[in-house]
């Protein structure tokens, strides 16, 4: 796995063999930080990744930029690798929880300005977790959400909903609180 740019920007951190998750291929990822770089400064801000796996999209918030990133993962392994790249690498901005999205995204009172959402493909009830997300406490009024899909999902009849992007087999959806259904902008 490697950080893609910011000042942890080329590091690169051999993933075990035993985790579990699918990491967002560099590809993807590289390009849906380009677009979010359009839209935003990451410069002090706050970060959620929410079914964190191999911390990669942790590691390219903190790499440029943000004040704070929260990732959380619940799986024993994943949760571990991340913990000792950020040991690593002394990101003192990456703050990781081990536990449940579902239980997290309840009971947590912090805002974030950033959401990344990339659960397993095969989660029983993934097309559940834009909306559990979209209806939380842990958005402002201008909080951009990110969730990482299959093709198999269409998430655009929801609202906030504000872009879909595809690289290669890796899908986006991208939502952001302040615009209404009528500022969708299409993109492939």
């Amino acid at each position: 796995m490697r950080i893609i740019r910011g000042k942890y920007g080329r590091r690169r951190f051999d993933v075990p063999s035993n985790i579990t998750a699918r990491p967002t291929t560099d590809f993807a990822r590289e390009n849906i930080f380009n677009v979010l770089e359009n839209y935003v400064d990451f410069e002090g801000l706050r970060a959620l990744d929410l079914f964190a796996g191999t911390g990669a999209i942790t590691l390219e918030f903190a790499s440029r930029g943000c004040e704070m990133v929260t990732a959380v993962e619940k799986a024993a392994t994943q949760y571990n690798f991340i913990r000792k790249v950020v040991q690593t690498l002394n990101a003192n901005n990456i703050q990781i929880v081990k536990g449940d999205v579902w239980q997290y995204v309840e009971r947590c009172s912090s805002k974030f300005d950033i959401v990344f959402a990339d659960p397993p493909y095969d989660l029983e009830n993934f097309g559940e977790i834009p909306e559990l997300i979209l209806n939380s406490n842990l958005l402002k009024e201008d909080t951009i959400v990110i969730i990482e899909h299959s093709k198999n999902y269409e998430f655009s009849h929801l609202p906030h909903f504000w872009q879909h992007r595809t690289y290669g087999s890796v899908n986006f959806s991208l939502f952001r609180m302040d615009i209404e259904k009528d500022e969708i902008e299409i993109v492939e």
